[in-house]
């Protein structure tokens, strides 16, 4: 996976590993999902798909720009295969993640951006140092957002049978987010299950809380720092951000770190450094 999501991935793997894997066999087995095991049938499903994608209301524009010249990726597959359970307890974890590097340069980007910081607080609650320490966590604030191409991860994905269902959804919310405007196709790289942008949203997420804070047209969580932060408070803000309230373990808003990542290792981090960088 593109950057630091990478532990994200692996932290989440198994649980995803298990849900939608007993899905994907169910559902085959019923003879109603279409999928496939090896990239032989690939060309198929992917003309199968773009016809989908027309009846779900997608443009033929935003198809054609999309999956052109998408193709089966192997090296997906690996890294969708070559998981492992994540063993690292939080002291091991959060030792190598909540740095001194990540807690300094979140200290110098808070007070860069503190109007914008401020005005991100007053609509939805969250406060800066949580944003920043997610910021940092993901994509060491912007520095590697990931280099697989998302519409061909996601398209390999969807078609592979062990989470085609989820995977199929991902891939027509990343159609939209291309028939909407917010993103072009060729701008569109992150990691290898399709987490796009500088705090790593899936397209499903994307669609729902990306915002355009800056009023320039477009929701860009890859290029605009605006778009990215508020964005990301939008999420929390959606699971119930309480403003004011703590965010460590045991405090309201942990609960709404963990929907950001339900890995408890993870939560704790993002809580742990986002107390370093305010100083505590």
């Amino acid at each position: 996976m593109g950057g630091h999501s990478h532990f994200r991935g692996l932290l989440l793997a198994a649980a995803l590993t298990t849900s939608f894997a007993t899905a994907a066999v169910a559902a085959e087995a019923e003879g109603t999902i279409d999928c496939g095991r090896s990239g032989d049938g690939f060309e198929a499903w992917l003309d199968s798909f773009k016809r989908e994608a027309t009846t779900a209301g997608i443009s033929q524009r935003a198809i054609q720009a999309s999956l052109a010249d998408v193709y089966y990726d192997r090296s997906v597959i690996s890294h969708d295969r070559g998981q492992k359970v994540f063993r690292q307890s939080f002291e091991q974890f959060s030792a190598r993640m909540a740095n001194s590097f990540r807690v300094n340069k979140g200290r110098q980007l808070l007070q860069r951006h503190a109007a914008l910081f401020r005005q991100i607080e007053q609509r939805y609650g969250v406060p800066g140092p949580v944003l920043v320490a997610i910021w940092g966590l993901e994509t060491d604030f912007g520095a590697f957002n990931g280099s697989f191409a998302t519409i061909r991860a996601l398209a390999t994905l969807a078609y592979d049978c062990r989470r085609a269902e989820r995977f199929r959804a991902e891939l027509l919310d990343a159609l939209r987010i291309v028939d909407r405007g917010d993103l072009s196709p060729d701008k569109m790289h992150g990691a290898w299950a399709g987490e796009i942008g500088q705090t790593q949203f899936m397209p499903s997420s994307y669609l729902k809380f990306a915002v355009d804070f800056n009023g320039d047209g477009s929701r860009d969580l890859v290029h605009d720092t605006a778009d990215v932060l508020a964005s990301t408070a939008n999420f929390l803000h959606g699971y119930g951000w309480k403003p004011g309230a703590g965010w460590d373990e045991g405090e309201p808003n942990f609960a709404v770190l963990l929907e950001w990542n339900k890995a408890k290792v993870y939560s704790k981090t993002i809580a742990l450094l986002a107390d370093r960088i305010d100083g505590r």
